[in-house]
């Protein structure tokens, strides 16, 4: 019998949970199968970017929305530090409400897409956006879906470029799983002044080496009773935690409560939320002096005994991993392994459908029922 997180695929199959266990499974897979595409592109994308992330003057914008947006948030400033350019990561869902405070029309200007779907109706009117407001404006989008309309609009435009992820990669589950890790390192490779393939060799073993050890522990957790989980993380890896943080939100339909903040941020009111039936999760950081933060802060929450329980993920944490001294974007799809595993048994417990846990189409996979305004109406 093959199972798979501690579960029988059958099993899976019959609660309506296989695709997104699957889905999260396979990651390291895609992420070798993200490493042999990138090679195969590095000089078509290398001619499509050329000297531009040199000019101190271009302004890159990372953008999507909910997921995909945090796929920017966690890579900016790692991007931002390796190139004179200016990095930003703007949401589509605050660059269509406010253009003025983040477009100039003089600026050079390359708008980073990332979309599973490419279908949203917030990542066209993104792209049209810039198109209409920024002259010889470019365009990378960063998709798992070939036929998507984000895809397909920009195939004739020679200010746009196509990076494509594995195929499967597109997930088919409700929650984006292995299209966020994929889009992630997709644009931290290609971004970087010095790209190594074998970073992402490296990371697909880890990944594996992940699934073996944390599947049983990441079970046992998720079936402790919670009503809230909280996450935590610092610098890159706050971004990390709305993702794990949404990715319950989704999975249980709003059943588990969940909030994200960073290490010495939580102190400042948030840490009210903590109650006898919190589960705390902290993102351990890489960075030195961030861990003696995190740690003020895990032994406080520890000696308040409020919390059910207060646990780290990464770097000598309980859920860990003997890691190469890489920075925290370039971890972050590691530990978000153990996230993904935990909402989807969160999932399961509550007996929904984690492959569509909302069956009343009250959120739906592709966003529905967003109008879009012109910019010149107003």
């Amino acid at each position: 019998m093959t199972t798979l997180f501690q579960r029988a695929t059958t099993d899976w199959r019959d609660i309506g949970g296989l695709d997104t266990a699957e889905e999260i499974a396979h990651q390291p897979a895609m992420w070798r199968a993200l490493a042999a595409h990138l090679v195969a592109e590095q000089s078509r994308i290398a001619a499509f970017l050329g000297d531009s992330l040199r000019d101190p003057q271009l302004r890159v914008i990372l953008t999507g929305a909910g997921s995909s947006a945090y796929v920017g948030e966690i890579i900016a400033d790692e991007i931002n530090t390796a190139w004179p350019c200016q990095v930003r990561a703007i949401s589509t869902t605050t660059l269509l409400t406010h253009p003025a405070l983040y477009l100039e029309t003089a600026a050079p200007t390359l708008l980073v897409s990332f979309a599973r779907s490419g279908n949203s109706p917030e990542s066209m009117a993104a792209v049209q956006l810039v198109r209409d407001l920024v002259p010889d404006a470019r365009f990378l989008n960063i998709t798992c879906n070939a036929d998507g309309a984000l895809a397909q609009q920009s195939k004739a435009d020679a200010n746009s470029f196509n990076l494509l992820m594995p195929a499967a990669s597109c997930d088919r589950g409700f929650a984006m799983t292995s299209s966020f890790s994929c889009m992630l390192l997709a644009a931290l490779s290609v971004l970087d002044p010095d790209f190594q393939p074998e970073r992402l060799h490296t990371l697909a073993a880890l990944g594996d080496q992940a699934m073996v050890q944390w599947s049983a522990p990441v079970a046992a957790l998720a079936a402790q009773p919670v009503s809230r989980v909280i996450y935590l993380g610092s610098g890159p890896l706050e971004a990390l935690a709305k993702e794990a943080a949404l990715k319950i939100m989704e999975l249980t339909a709003g059943s588990v409560m969940t909030m994200a903040n960073s290490a010495l941020g939580f102190r400042h009111g948030p840490k009210a939320a903590v109650n006898k039936e919190t589960l705390v999760l902290l993102f351990r950081s890489a960075d030195p002096l961030s861990r003696r933060y995190e740690q003020d802060l895990l032994d406080e929450l520890r000696r308040d005994g409020v919390a059910t329980n207060v646990l780290t993920v990464g770097a000598g944490g309980e859920f860990t991993l003997d890691t190469p001294a890489w920075p925290d974007a370039w971890l972050a799809p590691l530990w978000l392994l153990m996230a993904q595993q935990y909402a989807l048994h969160q999932s399961a417990q509550l007996q929904l459908r984690p492959d569509n846990p909302f069956t009343g189409g009250i959120v739906n996979r592709v966003v529905q029922g967003v109008t879009i305004y012109r910019h010149d109406e107003f």
